[in-house]
């Protein structure tokens, strides 16, 4: 079966957080109406009366007659074509867990960028494993995309996949504006697993970081992040992927380098001395890099790729390793 979409194809939302609040707010730009699935009573309710998320990126304000907010997502499903996913991954069961109505003729975008916790899958091979999708409907959004600085409307650069580069475009035309630069792959497999491994990897800054390490340091750091990714993704699933574009190197320069990282800002308390519990515990927005952690080592055992720096992001987070001790055994295989 085809999937070809077309110009007139609805879109929804699936999620309230900072990226699913950035993504409407690119989707009203284009589109006539955008249906928005929204769990949280007080976000619903504010966006109904106000068209303000109050609890993410609250500076924005939308026109209630493009935005079609519902907690009911059987209706928000029911209605559109193009179905965006951008909940945390750690909860996307959650989200979906009402749904009885088929994606069976829907286009899935996935906009996570994250791994399924306890499936050890990434959200697209959820998708396609738990709903019977083929990977002809299912896309990606990703690239370096802090939410803060697109709902600003800071220059950004995106990245959409789909095996179809018609599709890719036809979704392309609905988020672009004059601050999103577009371009288009068909890498799905490497495009996501590298918006996976680069939150890992931020944790891996942001340890050293809190260490005391400086910038002549994280330099070589972060260059020996980008080539185990390119390692793991080139050993795992070979294909002609320039691994220097953005959606690659991109993604893992700003996820570890930008305040605005959830990631960093994880790796930098358990850096500075917190423990792994307590850093959780202040962190006001999921750090998927903590769950990718552990799935991602999961799934290596399978292709036995040399991750040091992945592995000693695991060993500190799930296994109580000393970060000081773990780094300095880092520093002699860089």
């Amino acid at each position: 079966m085809e999937y070809k979409l077309g110009e007139n194809s609805l879109c929804a939302v699936i999620g309230y957080g900072s990226w699913a609040t950035a993504i409407v707010s690119l989707l009203v730009r284009n589109e006539k109406e955008v249906w928005w699935y929204v769990r949280n009573e007080e976000v619903l309710e504010s966006l109904l009366t106000d068209g303000k998320n109050p609890k993410y990126l609250n500076d924005l304000e939308f026109d209630k007659n493009l935005i079609r907010p519902s907690s009911d997502i059987n209706e928000v499903i029911t209605n559109a074509d193009i179905i965006i996913m951008a909940a945390p991954s750690a909860y996307l069961k959650d989200f979906l867990a009402g749904m009885t109505v088929s994606l069976k003729d829907k286009f899935i975008v996935s906009a996570i960028k994250g791994i399924i916790p306890g499936d050890y899958q990434t959200v697209v091979e959820y998708l396609h494993d738990e709903y019977d999708l083929t990977y002809r409907q299912i896309g990606i959004i990703s690239g370096p995309s802090h939410a803060e600085e697109v709902s600003r409307r800071k220059l950004s650069y995106l990245t959409v996949v789909c095996t179809d580069p018609d599709n890719s475009k036809l979704i392309g035309s609905k988020i672009s504006t004059d601050y999103i630069k577009l371009s288009y792959s068909t890498d799905i497999y490497g495009v996501e697993y590298a918006a996976i491994l680069k939150n890992i990897y931020a944790l891996s800054v942001g340890i050293a970081l809190g260490l005391g390490y400086g910038d002549n340091f994280l330099a070589v750091l972060i260059s020996s992040c980008a080539k185990e990714m390119t390692r793991f993704l080139m050993e795992s699933y070979p294909d002609e992927r320039d691994t220097m574009n953005s959606a690659y190197l991109g993604d893992l320069l700003v996820t570890c380098y930008s305040n605005y990282s959830r990631n960093r800002r994880l790796g930098l308390l358990i850096g500075r001395g917190h423990t792994v519990k307590s850093a959780l515990n202040e962190m006001t927005m999921v750090a998927e890099g903590y769950f990718a952690s552990d799935c991602i080592r999961h799934i290596n055992f399978k292709h036995k790729v040399d991750m040091p720096i992945a592995d000693m992001v695991y060993e500190i987070l799930y296994k109580k390793a000393s970060a000081r001790r773990k780094m300095k055994e880092l520093i002699n295989l860089l």
